[in-house]
């Protein structure tokens, strides 16, 4: 399915592009707005848990006032299904 539009469509779909770059976030947005989205800079990699899975505009195809409504409404808390556990790899605690 293509949910691409063209620009200025009303309720086309918005993706936040975090970033410390500021330079490489223009890219990147240039580039979802060539797909047919609106990129939303929402800030920084220090705020990039925003978009993280379980937060609000995680997997919700908003529109940019949603994208920065959803981003405004997360919460660093992570729900226990998203934290690492004992047995997720990568995990430091275990030895290679």
């Amino acid at each position: 399915m293509d949910l691409g539009r063209a620009a200025d469509t009303p309720q086309r779909i918005a993706l936040p592009v975090a970033g410390d770059d500021e330079a490489a976030k223009a890219i990147v947005v240039r580039l979802v707005n060539q797909l047919g989205f609106d990129g939303v800079d929402p800030s920084s990699l220090d705020e990039s848990w925003r978009q993280q899975p379980g937060t609000p505009v995680y997997a919700n195809d908003f529109d940019a006032e949603g994208v920065k409504r959803a981003l405004s409404q997360a919460s660093r808390e992570r729900k226990p299904e998203w934290r690492a556990q004992a047995s997720s790899l990568g995990n430091l605690a275990k030895s290679a």
